[in-house]
């Protein structure tokens, strides 16, 4: 079936959206036009700290949706990958780790970082490892993955190149960015987040009245295309892998990245921070139906004698992440394609700026402001906004070397997160629970899995042949990878900790772990709610078992 191209009415709904957005960062900028400036770095990087439980939650799940969902997610259902839907339904559990365990420790330290709590529970190197490696890891992951979804979203819907997709779309982003800051951000998640469910629906409700009908997707695909579940030997997403290695993943992601925890940073008061996390966590349960069921749906469309959608190809193989993109072109009608368009297309934006506002805070506070403790807060904005145009060059650049690393696009972003994701879980997690784990400690840790980490990778990208007994270094899941990291991380944190003597400030970091320091009060409400969450995960594996 040939694309249907958008027509004025999309592209007036594509405008009409993109106006309202920018309206929307207007009205930002006007209600803070009378702040004093000394708040103006505390608007800018986190929304001035007042920040209710339904906006947090909604922006959490809405800069999360970003390139992994809405390209490679809904290309790993097309292609088969049904269980890449796990890492999204573990994020609700992560979430609830998240609010429950670390929210009180970040919010009562005060800090405007990840990298800055670090630097209290352990020391300044930490703080200045971390720092590094998140902005790296962004660039790396996040930053790059978002700008070539961009390209393929232009290519799928508009029939623009790549490169020209991806170049509008960083800046355009990039100056979204730079004006906005993270409260125009919060607001614009929340716009995003009712145009994503209400976009997703209708795909999947045309895709299936095109199709005939669920019935259909089962008759055209095999069972394992709605299966949470693969055996051990899986070499993309075995059981083990799901159970062990992803959490770590999660872990390092929704509670200790500055992307995310940024957020709950900006929240009025723990129990607000906490209320989002968990309606959040909830969200989390979507994405399988929004993303992952319609990369089903498109690959049964595809099959048969005189199939409804037709995939590109791309090195001689269906180009499967342009799943979603297709059924907006192909199968709704006027005025609804331009809707969806425009919804990926900000999603995509929103991810984007969001990345962007956290690598600058990150930039801003753990690194320009240690070697300039005088700059005032209105000249710190200005070097975050700098620094953001420097990772518009940066993000582009490392975009070519994504198609040398395994898998599709979701899988991309997920391997190389495991290469950076372990050590750093362990620093956090540990450091919570165990009151004599120090600096000389997590330096080995760090160091440790930095070193091991960067090796997988650059092996795995130059491709060279490896004897036997190194092989399986390169070879083994990422997953599985994942878990033999962090275990390892974890094990040297301990030993060395345990081992050595340490200089450090016992009031301050017996504050900083759960034995002995302060508790936040148990709300019945939020803790009835987090049970009933885990139980609606519970019935997803049982159901797509």
């Amino acid at each position: 079936m040939k694309n249907i191209p958008l027509n004025t009415l999309d592209f007036a709904v594509v405008a009409t959206y993109f106006l309202v957005v920018l309206g929307l960062v207007g009205v930002m900028l006007w209600r803070e036009r009378g702040k004093p400036r000394s708040s103006e770095s505390s608007s800018y990087f986190l929304g001035g700290r007042n920040m209710g439980w339904f906006v947090i939650g909604a922006s959490l799940f809405a800069s999360n949706i970003g390139s992994e969902h809405l390209v490679g997610l809904a290309g790993a259902g097309a292609s088969g990958d049904f269980p890449a839907g796990q890492m999204e339904i573990l994020a609700a559990v992560m979430l609830l780790l998240l609010g429950w365990l670390f929210v009180p420790f970040y919010l009562r330290s005060g800090v405007y970082t990840m990298p800055a709590f670090l630097e209290k529970r352990y020391s300044t190197w930490a703080r200045s490892y971390l720092s590094w490696i998140s902005i790296l890891g962004y660039i790396l992951t996040k930053i790059s993955v978002t700008i070539a979804a961009g390209g393929v979203v232009f290519t799928a819907l508009l029939g623009i190149n790549f490169w020209t997709g991806a170049l509008i779309t960083i800046l355009a982003t990039g100056l979204y960015t730079v004006i906005g800051g993270l409260k125009a951000v919060l607001y614009t998640d929340l716009l995003q987040l009712f145009v994503l469910l209400a976009g997703a629906v209708a795909v999947s409700y045309y895709g299936l009245e095109a199709l005939g009908g669920w019935d259909q997707v089962a008759a055209r695909t095999t069972p394992a295309y709605t299966s949470l579940w693969r055996s051990i030997s899986d070499p993309d997403f075995p059981w083990t892998g799901i159970l062990f290695g992803a959490p770590i993943l999660g872990v390092w992601y929704w509670c200790t990245d500055q992307f995310i925890v940024q957020r709950v940073l900006a929240a009025k008061n723990i129990q607000e921070a906490r209320k989002g996390t968990i309606f959040a966590g909830y969200l989390k349960l979507l994405p399988l139906f929004l993303f992952v069921v319609p990369g089903v749906i498109a690959y049964a469309l595809s099959t048969g004698t005189d199939p409804v959608l037709v995939f590109p190809e791309r090195n001689g193989a269906p180009l499967y992440d342009a799943a979603l993109p297709l059924m907006t072109t192909q199968l709704l009608p006027a005025g609804l394609r331009g809707l969806v368009a425009a919804g990926l297309l900000a999603a995509l934006m929103s991810s984007l700026s969001s990345v962007f506002n956290s690598c600058a805070t990150l930039f801003t506070f753990d690194i320009y402001q240690r070697y300039r403790p005088e700059a005032s807060p209105a000249h710190l904005v200005w070097v975050g906004r700098i620094f953001t145009v420097i990772l518009v060059g940066l993000g582009l650049a490392w975009i070519p070397m994504l198609e040398l690393i395994e898998g599709g696009l979701y899988q991309s972003l997920q391997s190389i997160q495991s290469y950076i994701a372990p050590p750093i879980a362990a620093v956090f997690l540990l450091g919570l629970f165990l009151p004599r784990l120090h600096a000389a400690g997590a330096q080995a840790a760090l160091l440790t899995g930095a070193f091991l980490g960067l090796l997988r990778l650059l092996l795995e990208v130059s491709g060279w042949a490896l004897p036997t007994a190194l092989h399986w270094f390169v070879a083994i899941n990422f997953l599985h990878f994942a878990l033999f990291l962090f275990l390892l991380c974890s094990g040297i944190l301990i030993a060395v900790s345990y081992i050595l003597p340490a200089k450090r400030d016992e009031t301050l970091v017996n504050n900083l772990t759960l034995s002995k320091g302060p508790r936040s009060p148990i709300s019945p409400g939020n803790a009835a709610l987090s049970i009933l969450l885990l139980l609606g995960i519970a019935a997803l594996w049982y159901f797509f078992a």
